[in-house]
């Protein structure tokens, strides 16, 4: 039995891991810790935990936590993690960053986007970036994985394949993506308010300023093996949860969309969390509460655009869900165990 701590458990991607690990057989949660809320039963909080709801917060300790677990999920804002991986990992834990401390290889680009300096870099270059379909053998062995954002791994599920197979350009890439209010986080802000929220929706941190911009470019680089510039679009949406990520690539040479739709089964036929879709377009309803992402692609001959689409829940795939897969992955068990791969709704 795996004994998980989940650091930050108050936040809505460490109380949905807390979710998803209470039903998981071969694994449990033994530490709870948060830095506002210790001594609080974690259910005067959350009421949907039901049972769960009983486990009371602590102190974040690193000893306390080492002694007491094998893992540790940190659900922790930016830059946070510096300090605490450092200590869990020289504990002898593994642990798995929710956050974007150990993302980016490029630690200039760390320092512009999260206020730098950072100060781990060995670990950011040993740490595994934790998209499970791409980088499945290096988590296996990982000592600690960096979680992707939710943005980036709708975005790059829908690229990668094209990328790789050489079909696109990659300096020519632009992701316009949706996401609920929840990937925000929990804490209370104007633009989070229900007055603002209702019936509108609007973009944010546009060109180039949003910080999962030098992420995605990383990653499907690496898929293009070259370097990838990315036009990144997000915008808030009214909806507590989901993420939808259409994007648009340039086709190297004209291609038609059979053809592109078999480089895309080739790569995601036999991945249990990705469901290619033939003949119909994702939609985040259809991935609720689950850890599956939809992908679909369709070309615009007119244009010569390669359109690829992906949804996630943003707290599933896109958070707890996909740190519970790698977790698996790490200990060596079945890599969809404890995880739901049906959405809530028929």
């Amino acid at each position: 039995m795996i004994r998980v701590a989940i650091v930050g458990a108050t936040g809505y991607a460490g109380v949905e891991a807390l979710r998803l690990l209470h039903q998981h057989p071969a694994a449990r949660v033994s530490y709870l810790g948060s830095h506002s809320q210790a001594g609080t039963e974690i259910g005067k909080l959350y009421p949907h935990l039901g049972r769960a709801g009983a486990a009371v917060l602590e102190p974040v300790d690193p000893e306390r936590i080492a002694a007491r677990a094998d893992v540790a999920l940190l659900s922790l804002p930016a830059r946070q993690g510096l300090d605490l991986a450092p200590r869990l990992l020289a504990l002898g834990m593994r642990v798995i960053d929710f956050g974007a401390d150990f993302r980016l290889k490029d630690l200039e680009a760390y320092d512009r986007y999260y206020g730098g300096p950072h100060t781990a870099p060995e670990l950011a270059a040993a740490a595994v970036y934790g998209l499970t379909e791409f980088h499945r053998q290096e988590i296996a062995g990982a000592s600690l994985v960096a979680n992707p954002g939710c943005y980036p791994t709708a975005a790059i599920l829908a690229l990668w394949p094209a990328l790789r197979a050489g079909l696109v350009d990659p300096g020519d890439l632009v992701v316009d993506a949706k996401s609920g209010a929840s990937g925000a986080g929990r804490q209370a802000t104007p633009s989070g308010q229900l007055a603002e929220q209702e019936a509108n929706l609007w973009p944010y941190k546009v060109a180039g300023e949003h910080r999962h911009t030098p992420e995605m470019e990383q990653e499907l680089g690496l898929a293009a093996g070259e370097a990838a510039r990315v036009t990144f679009i997000p915008h808030q949406v009214p909806m507590s949860r989901g993420l939808l990520a259409t994007c648009y690539a340039r086709l190297r040479a004209p291609l038609d969309e059979a053809a592109v739709e078999a480089v895309y089964l080739e790569a995601y036929g036999s991945e249990p969390c990705v469901q290619l879709l033939a003949g119909r377009l994702p939609s985040t309803r259809a991935t609720l509460g689950s850890n599956l992402a939809q992908v679909a692609v369709r070309v615009d001959g007119r244009t010569g655009r390669l359109l690829a689409m992906a949804a996630i829940d943003n707290l599933g795939k896109g958070a707890a869900g996909q740190a519970v897969q790698n977790m698996n992955v790490m200990f060596g068990l079945q890599e969809i165990l404890g995880l739901p791969l049906l959405g809530l709704v028929p």
